[in-house]
């Protein structure tokens, strides 16, 4: 794996070791490994999860593969990712495209828990990989709750989303694992639906429900720029970090002051307004500049044309829209950008469900 340059400044500069290693090694347990009175259930249960649009990070200095963090803002839409646990007496039967990623949290679980026992897992995500839309943390939320149900409901979801950010992972194209990025947005507004807003060290400050009834509309650039592995960490880790030593304060001030109040009134134009600031603030103006000033163009022009909320998702491409305008409406916007609509959807406020089958 390569070693890697972090730059925050003039006089930061260290270097990065982006090490793999094998599914089930460097389990962080958070001291929550003890003895639980488990209870298998009998037959499947599954969790189903909405995807999440990333609006935000606070600050990217707080934040590394080995060191979940940095704060950030959030809203789960109804795109969903979906996980089948069932109990069996031994091994672990992985049914998805991503199992070392799975079978990693199994191990955690199962370290944590103290469970020997077996599972059969199938999980199907929403099929839109490495373009915002947060597939791996969802899929890790909805496999953690699951696997908790399947045997007794031993942890609280607080604990269960924090034992996805201290373990999250990535894959490799070798088939190992390396630690990833992770903010705990996904999770959070995975589990409570709405609007999630985070501090550091996965700390859930504030959640809230809001545009009942209006349409989400995703719109995905084209982009030949990756916006996972190396890539992402080369952008994360340098520019964005240098741009939040300079907007940190800001973005914070703008969320505490501006976005949770319109959250309160649900002002949606109000929302669109800050979430606009904050698209060229800081780390957010690293991410968007990573795929071109285009997507800058492309944002403004919505505005321009009375879409009342518009952000790009995490690392992009994908420009999120939220909108009272109809389908029609709004492709007429988009489509003389040379955009199209890839997703329509509206907001999930109720968060991740849970079924059991006997």
């Amino acid at each position: 794996m390569p070693v890697m340059m972090i730059r925050g400044g003039d006089l930061d500069l260290v270097e990065y070791e982006f090490s793999s290693f094998s599914p089930g090694e460097h389990i962080n347990t958070l001291g929550l490994d003890r003895a639980y009175s488990l209870k298998t259930i009998d037959g499947t249960v599954t969790v189903r999860a909405p995807a999440r649009i990333h609006l935000t990070v606070m600050d990217m200095n707080r934040f590394a593969p080995n060191r979940p963090g940095g704060g950030g803002v959030g809203f789960a839409i109804q795109l969903y990712c979906s996980v089948e646990v069932r109990c069996t007496p031994g091994g672990v039967e992985i049914d998805y495209n991503r199992a070392p990623i799975i079978r990693h949290f199994v191990e955690v679980f199962r370290k944590v828990t103290g469970y020997s026992g077996g599972f059969a897992i199938v999980a199907r995500d929403h099929e839109h990989p490495h373009v915002g839309l947060g597939s791996t943390s969802t899929i890790m939320i909805a496999l953690a709750k699951a696997l908790n149900f399947a045997v007794g409901s031993p942890l609280s979801d607080e604990q269960l989303r924090k034992l996805v950010g201290n373990n999250y992972v990535e894959e490799t194209a070798e088939g190992t694992i390396a630690s990833g990025f992770e903010t705990g947005v996904g999770p959070a507004a995975s589990i409570h639906g709405g609007m999630a807003i985070m501090g550091d060290e996965l700390t859930l400050i504030y959640h809230h429900p809001f545009a009942r009834g209006k349409n989400v509309y995703i719109v995905i650039p084209p982009s030949d720029i990756s916006s996972a592995g190396t890539r992402e960490f080369d952008l994360l880790m340098n520019k964005a970090r240098l741009l939040d030593y300079r907007d940190r304060e800001l973005k914070a001030y703008l969320v505490l002051m501006d976005l949770i109040p319109a959250l309160e009134r649900d002002d949606l134009a109000a929302m669109g307004v800050v979430i606009g600031e904050i698209d060229f603030r800081g780390s957010k103006r690293a991410e968007v500049e990573h795929h071109s000033f285009r997507i800058y163009q492309y944002m403004s022009a919505m505005r321009d044309a009375g879409l009342e909320f518009v952000g790009m998702s995490s690392v992009g491409p994908s420009i999120a829209i939220i909108t009272e305008k109809d389908r029609d409406e709004v492709a007429r916007i988009v489509e003389p950008l040379g955009l199209r609509i890839g997703i329509a959807t509206q907001i999930d406020n109720e968060g991740l469900s849970l079924t059991h089958h006997c």
